[in-house]
């Protein structure tokens, strides 16, 4: 994957968190909790990186990884196993 796709790919993820938690707040290493995301939100992220990207990601990722910064690199990773 090229450094280009990689920075798309992470301004993808970080645009769907910060629509679906409406918030730009926070930073890269604000926790999804501490933003007050809950399991409906969860999946409503990675079911859009998946509509958006055809990067499937199971919510455990989230909860794993719960900032926006290691939850991309967790996408990233996904990105360049396939």
């Amino acid at each position: 994957m090229s450094e280009q796709s990689r920075t798309d790919l992470e301004k993808h993820v970080e645009a769907i968190w910060e629509d679906v938690l409406d918030t730009a707040a926070g930073g890269p290493d604000a926790t999804f909790f501490e933003l007050n995301g809950q399991s409906i939100a969860a999946f409503r992220i990675v079911a859009r990186i998946s509509d958006r990207t055809g990067i499937d990601v199971p919510v455990e990722e989230l909860f794993k990884d719960p900032t926006r910064a290691t939850f991309a690199r967790a996408v990233l990773a996904r990105a360049e196993r396939r």
